[in-house]
């Protein structure tokens, strides 16, 4: 009797997780540094400016890994529950 099983994993709900797990970390250090981490992050997207975001821990290294459109859409998805 075989006892394998077959692993599975979605490439887009890793880069989701990815997603959360940064954006989180660009949150927090925003708010760390007494900005007001939604309009930051919204003028960002909004402007591709990079300078929305802070340098500290790693933040604005880490936004630029975040692709935008991916963002956007995972942002509607969550708002609406679909």
């Amino acid at each position: 009797m075989n006892n394998e099983r077959t692993m599975t994993f979605s490439v887009c709900e890793d880069k989701d997780a990815e997603m959360k797990q940064n954006l989180t970390v660009i949150y927090e250090a925003l708010r760390e540094k007494g900005y007001n981490p939604v309009n930051q992050i919204v003028g960002y997207i909004l402007s591709e400016d990079p300078t929305y975001i802070t340098t500290y821990n790693n933040a604005r290294s880490l936004i630029r890994h975040i692709d935008r459109d991916e963002l956007l859409q995972a942002l509607v998805k969550a708002y609406l529950n679909v």
